[in-house]
């Protein structure tokens, strides 16, 4: 018998021993140990333990009906069945079905599940349970888990999670009850946008304003009283903190009648620009539809503003100077207007002083005091003209000048910069003559930085160095109140570091750095992998030789692709846009004049002395209405 015929052999023998195994024994020699019934919710003679979960989608009180029919109806369900026992009606009344949050009878019903207190749930649709597909099946697999589980009664499905043919069906039920939470989402969304379009906005309730039959906003003279006293107030000085003790002090109510205030509560009032009679519509929304969670709308929606909408309570002036006061009042700067300075003459002519601790003024407002010291028709191209090289000397045109920051950064001058703070590093601060204090100006047209010595006497200095072992050394500067400008005014990523190179210009005596803010070297973060980022201006960014991600380092060095083909800039226009153009145009560079204030639109506010007469009158005549001020 040769090998391949004893293999045939040998695999007919297992499957004849494979038929035998299957073909059983003999039922008789066979025990079965039947086990229980399923579950049947019919079962009239069983004794369960029923909770009812009912929920009406608004609050409504036209919906109050629809809310007791629910409690009722299940009254009647339960009474129907001789041995179900009621627990509890667990009611959410005005709460959204996509999310758990504030659904608190729901999650009271959960955690009493939990103790044992429950054995049925009983709901009239999917849709009120939940209309989130996960928290719908997620909790009824919890539920279902439990010892003993705990089964839910869909009755307009007839669904019963207990039946563990149920699964499929309620995914596909509570799939749609999701979709069409969705919908109803998307059709209100566009319905109030046809309303803003249109100058339809809503109107809720507002301090200082009622609404008249048709809905719109009419000054309520008692109310607008305490509005104006918390404008006045911030505008004299006043914290919010002081502006609500002042406000409970004299019984001034909140619009919801209560007396307690908050500087939270007194920081609303202020920051509301319905008060200077404007509208501004989708201020915040809502990205996602299931947690109903709002966010700042930072030009995500369409936003649509109408001013003199109705009469004003506060001058628009006094609204805008406070919206200012308050952007600086998180750095330290409280009761303080803050202002633009300008350098108006010399080299530095352009250049605006950046303010450690001012914020509110937005890239256009840098734009606008730079450009209000020049002559529009006198300004130099930003282009070279017609290069004209001397006998003698070397024509470089078509040559290039090397990037530096291909170049080691050793004795060079640099500054690093992140969304929220910046560092220079310690060949400026020798450069700088070891001084403590400096003053930072930034041109905006021309993206560059400069820096000169400042005192700490001056309000605009910047503490950029400190003595550590008998020598100065660099320390971090907190830039937040004035670096998210400067990122948004050159188009820098927030999640990105920058370094620049920078160069010392000497007059005499006088010195400055000036850094061009083009010429960038790239930290991108580290979970950003060293391969293409699109991100970056649109440009492809290329990681620094020796940049793997197995080094680990805390940040990857990138450059724009386009580097690749050449090694710098051509060597004259180098030298055209190397400098800010006041250098070489300037005889007397003059690189300690003073700023002058930029106001292209200045704000006629409230002067200080009517600002405190109207206070100490408004609080007088709140004495003389009967008010306890000392309850």
């Amino acid at each position: 018998m040769t090998e391949a015929e004893r293999q045939i052999e040998s695999r007919d023998e297992q499957k004849e021993r494979i038929r035998k195994k299957y073909k059983g024994i003999n039922a008789d020699e066979l025990d079965v140990i039947l086990a229980k019934p399923p579950d049947s919710l019919y079962e009239e003679s069983k004794e369960r333990r029923v909770a009812v979960y009912a929920r009406v989608s608004t609050g409504d009180p036209r919906q109050t009906s629809s809310y007791e029919l629910q409690k009722n109806h299940y009254l009647d369900v339960v009474d129907r069945h001789p041995g179900w026992k009621l627990v509890e009606i667990y009611a959410d009344e005005g709460i959204s079905g996509t999310s758990l949050q504030h659904r608190d009878e729901f999650v009271r019903m959960i955690r009493d599940c939990e103790r044992g207190k429950i054995d049925l749930i009983v709901t009239k649709s999917v849709s009120r349970f939940a209309r989130n597909v996960l928290d719908c099946i997620g909790y009824v697999r919890q539920l279902g888990e439990m010892k003993p589980p705990v089964g839910v009664l869909f009755e307009t499905e007839g669904i019963y999670t207990l039946d563990h043919r149920s699964e499929m069906q309620l995914s596909f039920m509570a799939t749609t009850a999701q979709e069409e939470s969705h919908n109803k989402s998307e059709i209100m969304n566009a319905s109030i946008e046809m309303r803003f379009r249109r100058g339809i906005f809503l109107t809720p309730k507002l301090l200082g304003y009622d609404l008249d039959s048709e809905g719109n906003l009419v000054v309520n003279e008692e109310e607008a009283k305490t509005v104006r006293l918390i404008f006045f107030m911030y505008l004299y000085g006043y914290s919010t903190q002081q502006i609500a003790d002042t406000l409970e002090k004299y019984g001034r109510p909140t619009k919801k009648g209560r007396i307690e205030w908050s500087p939270n509560t007194v920081l609303g009032v202020l920051q509301n620009e319905r008060h200077c009679g404007d509208v501004l519509a989708r201020k915040t929304w809502t990205p996602n539809y299931l947690n109903h969670k709002s966010k700042k709308n930072r030009q995500d929606r369409n936003q649509y503003r109408q001013k003199n909408h109705h009469e004003a309570i506060i001058s628009r002036d006094d609204f805008i100077a406070v919206q200012k006061m308050i952007a600086n009042a998180k750095y330290g700067n409280k009761g303080i207007l803050p202002e633009l300075h300008v350098i108006a003459t010399g080299a530095l002519r352009g250049f605006v002083s950046v303010h450690p601790r001012w914020a509110g003024f937005s890239v256009k407002d840098y734009h606008k005091a730079s450009e209000s010291v020049y002559d529009p028709q006198l300004r130099l191209p930003d282009e070279p003209q017609n290069i004209v090289v001397d006998e003698g000397s070397f024509d470089l045109r078509g040559y290039e000048i090397a990037r530096s920051q291909f170049i080691t950064t050793q004795n060079q001058l640099t500054c690093t910069m992140g969304i929220q703070e910046l560092k220079f590093g310690i060949h400026g601060i020798r450069k700088m003559d070891n001084v403590e204090y400096v003053e930072l100006l930034i041109h905006p047209t021309e993206k560059a930085l400069a820096v000169r010595k400042s005192t700490k006497a001056n309000k605009y200095a910047i503490w950029w160095a400190q003595p550590k072992d008998g020598v100065i050394v660099p320390r971090k500067i907190a830039a937040t109140s004035f670096m998210k400008t400067i990122f948004e005014m050159l188009g820098w990523r927030d999640d990105c570091r920058y370094r620049v190179r920078g160069v010392r210009k000497q007059d005499e005596n006088e010195t400055v750095l000036v850094f061009d803010l083009q010429d960038t070297e790239v930290f991108l973060p580290h979970q950003t992998p060293p391969s293409t980022d699109e991100e970056m201006e649109g440009a492809e960014l290329q990681p620094t030789e020796g940049s793997s991600a197995t080094r680990s380092p805390a940040r990857v060095s990138a450059y724009p692709a386009e580097w690749v083909e050449s090694f710098g800039d051509e060597f004259y226009r180098h030298v055209h846009t190397r400098d800010p153009k006041g250098f070489s145009e300037t005889a007397d560079w003059q690189l300690h004049a003073p700023g002058q204030v930029f106001n292209e639109d200045p704000l006629n506010t409230t002067s200080r002395e009517e600002i405190q007469l109207g206070i100490s009158s408004m609080l007088a005549e709140m004495d003389n209405t009967g008010v306890d001020s000392n309850e």
